[in-house]
């Protein structure tokens, strides 16, 4: 399913709080396990590019921020010390 249609259905949703946040969770991993390839940081800012308006609703709103999380690249620690040389 597309980010138009996934935004769409929780467009419509009247839910707050953590039923908001919860249908905005199922929405994402919908948009995560419907991707073609994998759900990368680029995929979520292509999906973020892709949205249309800003959203409205308590649970789009949580939605692009999942995305948001999503497309921030993270950096593995570096490792120093003992365990750096155990490994």
């Amino acid at each position: 399913m597309s980010v138009s249609q996934i935004l769409s259905g929780l467009e419509r949703s009247d839910a707050t709080g953590p039923d908001a946040d919860a249908a905005a969770r199922m929405g994402f991993l919908e948009w995560a396990f419907g991707l073609a390839g994998a759900a990368t940081p680029e995929a979520a800012r292509a999906a973020l590019d892709a949205a249309p308006a800003p959203a409205e609703s308590a649970a789009a709103q949580a939605f692009i921020g999942y995305l948001h999380q999503a497309s921030a690249h993270v950096t593995r620690p570096v490792r120093r010390g003992r365990a750096a040389r155990m490994h």
